[in-house]
C-alpha cells in the first residue's frame, strides 16, 4: 500500500473542506514514523544476525592437524594433543582408513580398516568432573570427493553375528564407492547388480564425538555411551549443540567418523564414511552434567538413550527428556511425561554398535518459556 492510498483511508469526507487537507499530511506523517520504525528494525535486526558471525570471527582458532601415525582408537586417558579454552573454536580434520593408511603401524593396520580413527583428545580448559561439555558445531564439510560404504560378515542389523548366529552362510564382503559433489550437495548410490543409481543428499556429521570415561576407563572407537563415542547420530550436525558429562579433568575430547549422509539405524553397519573438516566451539557450564548425551537447537531439546536392548535405550532417552523438561521448564515430571506421549519424535540413530542408540525429541514450540 502507498503513503497516498494510506494517507487517503485516513480521510473522512463528512468533515469540512479546510480540515481535509488536516488528515492526509497527519497521516503522511505517521506513515513516514511507521517507515522510519521499519528502518530502524531493519538494521538492529541485521545487527543482531551477525552478532554470531562477529562473535565467531573474534574467538581465537586452534587448529589442529591429524595424521595417520596420531590417530587414536580408544576413548580415555591419552596425553592432549591441544589444549582450547571455553568459548574458543576448535579447527581439525578426521581421517579414514580405506585403502592409503601411511603411518598407521603395521600391527594396528587391519584395526584402522575396521574401526573407527579418532582425532584428539583435546583438553577444555577449566572443564573440571560434574560440569557439562557444550560442543557445538559450527561447520563440517567433507573432505575429498569420494566416500565408500561396506556390508562386511558378522556385522550389520540384518546380519548374524558371533551373538545371534544362523545357520546360513555370512553375507560377502562387499564394497560401495560414492562420488561426492560438493557443488550440489550430493552423493551418488551405484547399484552393483544394476545399472541403477540415485542422487543422495549430504548432510554431513561426526559419527564419534566423545569425552574420556569415568574412573579412568578406555572403550573402544566402536562403542558409545554415557561418555557419547561412537552414536552415529546426525545430531551431531552443523547448528546443533552437543552436551556430555565432563568425567576428567578437561573432558579429553575425541572426534572422528565423519559420515556424508546416513539413514536411520544405520543397518548395513556403516554410512558414506568419508574424511572430515570440522570447526568446533566449546563452552563449559559448570556444575551441570547430565547423565547422558544431549542435544539442543533453536526449535528442539533432543537426548539420546544408549544401551540394549533397543527398548531400554528408548526408556532412558525419554527418561533424560523428563527429567531435562522438569528442571529447565518447570513441568512436573508427570505433566512432562504425558507431554511427551502426544508429541515427541524418536528415531533410532543406530543399531549395529555394541549398543544400540535412540535418540527422543520435543519440539519446543510445545514447552512453557524456559525458567531463568
Amino acid at each position: 500500500m502507498s503513503h497516498r492510498n494510506l494517507a487517503t483511508n485516513f480521510v473522512d469526507t463528512s468533515i469540512t473542506k479546510s480540515s481535509i487537507h488536516v488528515v492526509p499530511r497527519r497521516a503522511e506523517a505517521r506513515a513516514g514514523i511507521f517507515a522510519l520504525a521499519l528502518l530502524i528494525a531493519a538494521i538492529v535486526a541485521v545487527t543482531l544476525s551477525a552478532q554470531p558471525l562477529a562473535e565467531e570471527s573474534a574467538a581465537r582458532v586452534v587448529k589442529y592437524a591429524p595424521t595417520y601415525a596420531t590417530v587414536k582408537f580408544d576413548f580415555g586417558p591419552a596425553d592432549p594433543v591441544a589444549r582450547v579454552r571455553t568459548g574458543e573454536i576448535l579447527e581439525t580434520d578426521t581421517l579414514n582408513c580405506t585403502k592409503n593408511c601411511a603411518g598407521i603401524p603395521a600391527d594396528k593396520l587391519e584395526l584402522a580398516r575396521n574401526s573407527n580413527l579418532l582425532t584428539g583428545p583435546f583438553y577444555i580448559e577449566g572443564a573440571e568432573p560434574g560440569d557439562a561439555l557444550a560442543i557445538e558445531f559450527l561447520e563440517l564439510h567433507v573432505n575429498g570427493d569420494e566416500g565408500a560404504g561396506e556390508i562386511a560378515p558378522g556385522f550389520g542389523a540384518i546380519n548374524s553375528t558371533h551373538y545371534t548366529p544362523m545357520l546360513n552362510p555370512d553375507l560377502p564382503r562387499r564394497s560401495w564407492a560414492y562420488a561426492i559433489h560438493q557443488e550440489s550437495g550430493t552423493a551418488t548410490y551405484q547399484a552393483h547388480d544394476s545399472s541403477f543409481s540415485v542422487q543422495i543428499p549430504l548432510h554431513p556429521f561426526l559419527g564419534c564425538v566423545g569425552v574420556a570415561p569415568a574412573f579412568g576407563e578406555t572403550r573402544s572407537s566402536l562403542v558409545p555411551a554415557e561418555f557419547g563415542g561412537n552414536m552415529d547420530a546426525s545430531e551431531s550436525s552443523v547448528g546443533n549443540t552437543l552436551y556430555l558429562a565432563v568425567n576428567v579433568p578437561g573432558a579429553l575430547v575425541y572426534v572422528g567418523d565423519g559420515h556424508a549422509a546416513m539413514g536411520d539405524g544405520e543397518i548395513g553397519g556403516t554410512a558414506i564414511e568419508v574424511p572430515m573438516h570440522a570447526r568446533l566451539r566449546f563452552h563449559v557450564i559448570k556444575h551441570s552434567a547430565s547423565d547422558w548425551p544431549r542435544w539442543e537447537n533453536q526449535n528442539e531439546l533432543m537426548a539420546a538413550g544408549i544401551y540394549r536392548p533397543l527398548d531400554d535405550s528408548l526408556r532412558i532417552a525419554f527418561t533424560e527428556l523428563v527429567h531435562w523438561i522438569h528442571a529447565d521448564y518447570g513441568l512436573s515430571e508427570m505433566d512432562a511425561y504425558e507431554l511427551l506421549s502426544k508429541v515427541a519424535t524418536i528415531h533410532v540413530a543406530e543399531m549395529v554398535d555394541p549398543n544400540y542408540v535412540v535418540v527422543a525429541k520435543i519440539d519446543k514450540k510445545f514447552l512453557p518459556l524456559k525458567k531463568n
